[in-house]
């Protein structure tokens, strides 16, 4: 095992190396790659999202765990491949930030309100984009992103250049628009199409929470949250009545449903 005096990064990169051995690590991580991992990180960087909304603190600091695990997982990867590794994954971290804040580490005053300062940090972005030749204002969206991130993302790019409706009003009559559309799909076009239909009308839904300054995932995250504590009222309910759900009926449920809405929930 690692030397238990050593810093905690090099001893969890020791590790990594270690399950990652041929000869003497664990069969499961050894045949793993960046495509299989890939699904795991993204798992941990909800579980981290999670039990910050929940302010699951004593939670918190394993799911970090979780997450730096994942990047020691990637770097050692990419060492063994001849890629980088993670001293090349810190610097290049450690570099852009300095970067991106010459306000703090430059010459920069820092005497800028926060929407300045993210004006700056876009307009950095912007050039770094430039640099690295992107054939397209929307080609470094990334494609692993939840699909409502991500259109939410295109929109905003696509925005800067001018694409964009120029209040809301108009963006809220796109909604109305597409949910007739998607009616007319239910009644009359093939499973594929109402998909197509429904899809767009998710899109125009993100571009109205970005024309509200609101994250679609973060409301919908709360929308959830809220949908999942009203209903273990009903359940609730139900149970002091000696019945489950599915012994009751909507207009019972949508009543007590109702009632949790009175006491906030």
């Amino acid at each position: 095992m690692p030397d238990m005096s050593q810093d905690q990064i090099t001893r969890l990169r020791a590790i990594m190396a270690r399950l990652r051995d041929p000869e003497h690590g664990c069969p499961w991580d050894v045949e793993q790659t960046f495509a299989t991992i890939a699904p795991y990180t993204i798992e941990e960087a909800y579980e981290v999202a999670d039990a910050i909304e929940r302010e699951a603190w004593d939670e918190l600091k394993g799911e970090l765990g979780d997450l730096l695990f994942q990047s020691v997982f990637h770097a050692r990867m990419a060492e063994e491949a001849g890629l980088f590794d993670f001293d090349d994954v810190a610097r290049s971290i450690a570099d852009k930030m300095v970067a991106r804040h010459p306000h703090v580490f430059g010459d920069e005053s820092n005497a800028k309100s926060a929407e300045q300062q993210t004006r700056d940090w876009e307009a950095v972005k912007a050039a770094e984009r430039a640099a690295k030749a992107r054939g397209g204002v929307l080609d470094d969206v990334a494609l692993g992103l939840p699909a409502l991130m991500r259109a939410e993302k295109l929109q905003k790019r696509a925005a800067r250049v001018g694409f964009d409706w120029p209040e809301i009003g108009m963006v809220v009559d796109k909604i109305a628009e597409e949910a007739r559309e998607l009616a007319e799909a239910r009644a009359t076009l093939p499973q594929e199409k109402i998909e197509e239909e429904l899809g767009d009308l998710l899109f125009v839904v993100a571009n109205l929470a970005r024309h509200l300054k609101v994250d679609p995932e973060v409301a919908l995250r709360a929308a959830n949250a809220k949908f999942v504590r009203r209903f273990h009222f009903i359940e609730a309910a139900l149970a002091e009545r000696g019945r489950t759900p599915d012994q009751s009926d909507l207009d019972e449920m949508d009543a007590l449903w109702t009632e949790a809405k009175t006491q906030g929930l």
